[in-house]
């Protein structure tokens, strides 16, 4: 059950056995169905979700009731509000399972513990989030300086296997676009 994330840890530091270790036995397994929620809008997020395997995704909601998705999760991957996480404050984040999925999660105390008590995972925690800065800060760009074809595009480039994963729709919300908007560009490109 902690393959991706051994995986995951050890791509990133080199951690040693009793490490790894460690880290396991603060992490607690989960399973979840498809369409059940991990986090919902209002409760405050305590904890974070690393996915071994299946898919998730986090979304916020409109006055109107629309989905907005903020992001997807796949094997490999965390998905949180760290905003919530961190401040304790209610979350404005829906985290909803796309596929049935296996999750190990961590909360607050026993992140710190890591922190505190394994170097290496303090290493590791700060590659994944300067990678999820780095991540943020092209995914702005993208939405404020990229034409819908050019968002489609750079999608498709970072995540290919998502198209047979996630539906049309998500993926339009992900992109910011209409769902129409999507099938026309989808439509242009497979000419």
């Amino acid at each position: 059950m902690f393959e991706q994330l051994i995986k995951s840890i050890q791509d990133k530091v080199p951690a040693t056995e009793q490490e790894l270790q460690l880290c396991k036995h603060y992490f607690t397994p989960k399973k979840i169905r498809r369409k059940q929620f991990l986090l919902q809008e209002g409760d405050v997020c305590n904890r974070m979700a690393f996915v071994e395997k299946g898919s998730l995704y986090s979304y916020s909601t409109d006055a109107k009731g629309n989905q907005r998705v903020i992001q997807f999760a796949f094997e490999g991957w965390w998905i949180s509000d760290l905003y919530s996480f961190f401040t304790k404050e209610p979350s404005s984040l829906n985290i909803e399972a796309l596929e049935d999925s296996e999750l190990l999660l961590l909360d607050h105390e026993q992140h710190e513990y890591l922190l505190k008590n394994v170097p290496q995972y303090e290493t590791y925690t700060r590659m994944i989030l300067q990678n999820a800065y780095v991540a943020l800060q092209r995914r702005i760009e993208g939405t404020i300086g990229l034409t819908a074809e050019e968002k489609y595009s750079r999608f498709l480039n970072q995540y290919p296997t998502c198209l047979n994963r996630v539906p049309q729709h998500l993926i339009a919300s992900y992109l910011g676009i209409t769902p129409e908007t999507l099938s026309r560009i989808r439509k242009q490109m497979a000419r």
